[in-house]
């Protein structure tokens, strides 16, 4: 049984790693997405300031598509967020059955346990009650 209790242990360990590894992704692309929205926030500011003087048009038009391809990167870059954000609740739910199987297997261990030494001091009064029962037996005679 305490191999059993160990493998549990040991599968609960691997989801923590799992879990963390899947947070940590969340994390780089929440990173990212927020570089981008900078990004964009800094091309719009430069795109305002340029118009404000003159500018040839192809210049602003540059601008403009380059804004778009950023505004491309941003939804994808959410895509990976939504599916990072998906990725850690799943992790998340494999930890918790892990968590919840290693529990149900220390309390089946610990009450296996609790049975094993009820049995033994059991055997062993019953084996000084014979004792008891023989000497008892020996001195009336």
């Amino acid at each position: 049984m305490q191999k059993i209790v160990d493998l549990k242990g040991s599968e609960k360990s691997m989801a923590e790693w799992e879990y963390a590894a899947s947070l940590g992704k969340l994390r780089t692309e929440e990173e990212r997405l927020r570089k981008l929205h900078e990004e964009r926030r800094g091309l719009e500011e430069d795109l305002l300031s340029t118009a404000k003087r003159p500018t040839p048009l192809t210049e602003l038009l540059a601008t403009e598509r380059y804004i778009q391809v950023v505004d491309d990167r941003i939804r994808r870059q959410h895509e990976g967020v939504l599916s990072a954000e998906d990725q850690v609740r799943k992790r998340q739910g494999q930890l918790t059955d892990k968590m919840v199987d290693e529990k149900v297997w220390l309390n089946a261990r610990d009450r296996a346990l609790e049975r094993f030494r009820q049995d033994r001091l059991a055997k062993e009064q019953n084996e000084l009650d014979e004792i008891a029962i023989v000497r008892a037996a020996s001195s009336r005679r």
